[in-house]
């Protein structure tokens, strides 16, 4: 039986894996910071909160493996591992989660909004290496972060 390549430009193999890393990275440090938000949220909206960062974590978990898939289909090596993720992401870590729950909720929201940002520029680059494919899952991806960042924000208006 043969094995199906990619019908990805090879010469654009590479570009497309190290931006799609650079997400994955990002989308895997986001993950972290809300199940950090999820164990030590407090206060009187605590149910809802802890709750409202599970579902989230488990949206971003989604996101997380259709991106790593993505960088496997084009042949390239999916980077998620501690070292990696703590070397490539650009978001700022989640601190003071002990200052209350709307200090958790402007800095999940700082990340979100970074992360849509990202994944949009993302979008534009991957587009001009001519994978549609991976483009389209992006512009998915990044629908989902743009509702998390609304539910978020909900909460602090």
């Amino acid at each position: 039986m043969a094995v199906l390549k990619s019908a990805l430009k090879i010469e654009n193999t590479e570009d497309v894996t190290h931006i799609l890393n650079l997400q994955l990275a990002d989308t895997i440090d986001l993950y972290s910071q809300l199940k950090l938000a999820h164990w030590n949220v407090k206060g009187n909206n605590f149910y809802s909160l802890h709750q409202l960062f599970d579902d989230l974590g488990n949206d971003v978990l989604g996101f997380i493996d259709t991106i790593a898939e993505r960088i496997a289909s084009i042949g390239g090596v999916a980077k998620g591992g501690l070292s990696d993720v703590t070397k490539a992401s650009r978001l700022t870590p989640l601190s003071n989660t002990n200052k209350g729950q709307l200090n958790l909720l402007k800095q999940l929201s700082i990340a979100y909004g970074n992360l849509c940002q990202t994944s949009r520029d993302a979008i534009k680059l991957i587009e001009n290496l001519e994978d549609t494919a991976s483009a389209d899952l992006m512009t998915e991806v990044t629908r989902g972060l743009d509702k998390g960042l609304w539910l978020l924000e909900s909460h602090l208006h």
